[in-house]
């Protein structure tokens, strides 16, 4: 992954993702620990898709978990620029309800830009957020079961495999 297919911006509670290029699962860890890390004080969270060429289901399901922890906190996530072929994959997860799709133009000053690191995720670390993305993606829409199942089920198999074989290193 390109440091500039994804860029988190922070400005005063408020945060701006934004992805360029293909938005798949090379993204999966380091957008996972924006979610997981982020604190309940922010205000704004704002997902720029201008420049995505297509995304899949695992970073669409931590696209979830970002809007799941907004909605706990009552904040809207929107969804800036998404293309037609964007628009349909996320409403088509059932994701709609998470997010007010717009078209605007981002705001360029921020104070602090965040370009997450891939090169750190372990093979263990990428299959845990997979199968987090996967579960993510039921939980918003049981219609989704179906389509996961088995992904979900193949990737735990990986993460518990992976499990094993580090604890025998030990």
């Amino acid at each position: 992954m390109k440091k500039a297919d994804l860029l988190i911006a922070h400005n005063k509670g408020a945060y701006t993702i934004m992805v360029e290029g293909r938005a798949n699962f090379d993204y999966g860890l380091p957008l996972r620990n924006f979610a997981k890390n982020l604190d309940n004080s922010f205000t704004q969270i704002a997902i720029d898709l201008r420049s995505c060429l297509g995304m899949d289901s695992t970073f669409m399901g931590i696209m979830a978990m970002i809007g799941l922890k907004a909605k706990k906190n009552n904040v809207q996530v929107e969804i800036l620029n998404a293309d037609e072929n964007n628009r349909y994959l996320l409403e088509g997860l059932g994701l709609d309800k998470l997010f007010k799709f717009v078209d605007k133009d981002t705001c360029n000053i921020c104070d602090e830009k965040i370009t997450p690191d891939s090169d750190t995720c372990s093979v263990l670390d990428t299959a845990k957020t997979v199968v987090d993305a996967h579960k993510t993606l039921v939980r918003v829409d049981e219609k989704n079961l179906p389509k996961f199942e088995k992904v979900i089920e193949f990737a735990q198999e990986d993460v518990d495999k992976l499990k094993k074989k580090d604890k025998d290193k030990k």
